[in-house]
């Protein structure tokens, strides 16, 4: 699926009540994992500790993974500013202005893309189908909300 971004980059930002149907909310907007992502980190935790129970010099390495688990999903998030978009991975960090963004692709299992003008795109951590209406009321509707469209059409 393709979202396009509706507005171009010179009109102004839309104000609550616009046309677009999207809430003005302040900005910084940041996009996590959900919290229920963390309980991953403690059964992590009790596979290391039985891989490091059974040879604690081979695999006591092993008791590290749930640290480093806890440390990337505190790390990645994309940020949405009334610049444009950063999206915050493993690794680094990427800055996207609106007028780059030509629109979203959401892929069956993959992670969520900006598309740019270029034709490349950029991933964006933790941005879901379902945070799209909190997507374009931060995108101030530069990235138009499916949802609204679907219960305008009913």
């Amino acid at each position: 699926m393709h979202v396009s971004a509706a507005a171009s980059s010179d009109s102004p930002a839309p104000k609550s009540g616009a046309s677009n149907g999207t809430a003005e909310i302040a900005l910084p907007q940041t996009f996590r994992f959900n919290g229920l992502t963390y309980f991953t980190v403690p059964m992590a935790l009790l596979v290391a500790f039985i891989l490091a129970g059974a040879s604690l010099t081979w695999l006591g390495w092993t008791l590290i993974l749930p640290v480093l688990l806890a440390v990337w999903i505190a790390r990645v998030k994309t940020v949405v500013t009334d610049d444009g978009i950063r999206a915050v991975g493993t690794f680094g960090a990427r800055e996207v202005s609106w007028p780059e963004i030509a629109g979203l692709k959401f892929t069956r299992w993959g992670p969520v893309r900006a598309v740019l003008t270029d034709d490349s795109s950029v991933r964006l951590p933790a941005i879901t189908f379902n945070d799209l209406p909190r997507l374009s009321a931060a995108s101030r509707g530069r990235i138009p909300d499916p949802h609204a469209a679907a219960k305008d059409a009913n």
